[in-house]
């Protein structure tokens, strides 16, 4: 019974997708952005505050604050310590969750819409956005497993390239700056709490809803969590990263396997041209084992089992890549049959056959990407803080049936030049 209603819910779930999504947004009076999507197929609310307030707001020198901040954010708040909140939660069912990337903080909560699931699990919210503890022995305890998790990621090659290469995309710009167990190391508890002061604000925020309420309990909701937050002023953006500029990095390492990345800063979100450029990537290098990269890494020459391209926009430029991993005494030839292969289809763009394969399969496979109300959540979200359109998820499917192979070669052209990739190889002869 439990599998055929999970298959019931999911195929509901994705004739909705079908139909298209209807974001409603407004603004709290304290000054908070909200997106709601009514989902009223089960008694759930998925609820998800973002803050500007990822590492790219970290302070020189202090490298980890913004995730270290969100990491003790929820481990005691208001009258609960730690202990009490996993125990409440756990009593109603509610699961709370989030992270810290590199342009945004996020804090998740799911629960029960009936209201006495409901209540308790937003007044545990609202404690956590407003009133964390920051206990000076957790924050110690977090901090250590931080460093200790930092050093051990800087033993294995894809953590060592991973940081090499965002330090080689972007030079002096926020988004190069990786955390390092030395720059954890600074951080006090007085960071921290600073920290949280200037980004955790309800100008700052932004909260996205996707459950089972009218719009009125929407609206209600999202006006007691923004109040909960001082009103503050939003985070102010750092310069734009500098214009790609190649650049190659050769780190030694005892693994057997070579780590490469290939790639430069590309795109931000929004920018018009991000449709051309994720057809055609399916096609050169995100398509699986249908990409030119696969059938010429892999398949020809048995460099490589896998090998991938992708773009990452971000809040500013961010990058687009290339990864793959073969044996030490292969890398360079690798590297070569990769330049290769792009340079030829950033000079002549994909052909028709391939970029009716691609739609076809973005497209088609589009409905998947909401198929739960977790899902659809995290597209809201994306769409509210980056500002994108409010119909993206139902005009999706007709921004990618409508890309020519003219639009692919010109957007690769203007985004994707070959000779200023930065290359960085780890464990490579």
């Amino acid at each position: 019974m439990k599998r055929l209603l999970t298959a019931a819910f999911t195929l509901i779930v994705a004739a909705a997708a079908q139909a298209g999504v209807t974001i409603e947004q407004w603004t709290t009076g304290n000054g908070t952005r909200v997106n709601f999507v009514a989902a009223p197929t089960l008694p759930m609310l998925d609820v998800q505050v973002d803050f500007a307030a990822g590492s790219m707001f970290d302070p020189a020198g202090k490298s980890g604050l913004a995730a270290l901040t969100r990491g003790v954010l929820d481990l005691g708040a208001g009258a609960r310590d730690e202990t009490a909140i996993a125990e409440q939660l756990a009593d109603l069912g509610a699961q709370l969750s989030g992270s810290a990337d590199t342009d945004r903080a996020s804090v998740t909560l799911r629960t029960l819409t009936t209201k006495d699931k409901l209540d308790p699990a937003l007044a545990v919210l609202r404690d956590v956005l407003h009133q964390p503890h920051f206990d000076a022995a957790i924050f110690e305890r977090e901090k250590a497993r931080t460093i200790a998790g930092l050093k051990d990621a800087m033993t294995r090659p894809d953590s060592i390239a991973g940081k090499a290469f965002w330090e080689a995309l972007y030079p002096g710009h926020p988004y190069g700056r990786q955390a390092s167990p030395e720059s954890v190391a600074t951080l006090s508890r007085d960071d921290v709490a600073a920290f949280h002061g200037r980004f955790y604000n309800a100008a700052n925020a932004q909260i996205s809803l996707v459950g089972q309420l009218t719009r009125q309990q929407a609206e209600a909701i999202a006006e007691q969590l923004s109040a909960a937050l001082p009103a503050g002023t939003p985070a102010e953006l750092p310069p734009a990263p500098a214009a790609a500029r190649a650049a190659v990095s050769a780190i030694g390492h005892p693994a057997s396997q070579a780590h490469i990345y290939l790639g430069l800063p590309a795109i931000e979100r929004g920018h018009p041209d991000y449709f051309p450029l994720l057809v055609g990537n399916y096609t050169l290098g995100g398509g699986g084992f249908v990409s030119r990269l696969v059938k010429e890494v892999r398949d020809k020459r048995g460099f490589a089992y896998s090998v991938y391209s992708y773009f990452a926009p971000l809040r500013q430029t961010g990058p687009f890549q290339i990864g793959l991993q073969t044996q030490r005494k292969q890398a360079r030839e690798a590297i070569r049959v990769v330049r290769s292969v792009l340079g030829e289809f950033v000079a002549q763009g994909p052909s028709e056959e391939e970029l009716a394969a691609a739609k076809a399969n973005l497209s088609g496979s589009f409905p998947l990407r909401l198929d739960s109300n977790a899902k659809l959540l995290a597209n809201v979200a994306a769409i509210g803080f980056y500002g994108l359109p409010a119909d993206y998820l139902e005009r999706y499917r007709e921004k990618v049936e409508a890309v020519t192979a003219a639009e692919v070669k010109a957007a690769f052209a203007r985004h994707v030049v070959p000779g200023k990739l930065v290359t960085v190889t780890v464990a490579a002869d």
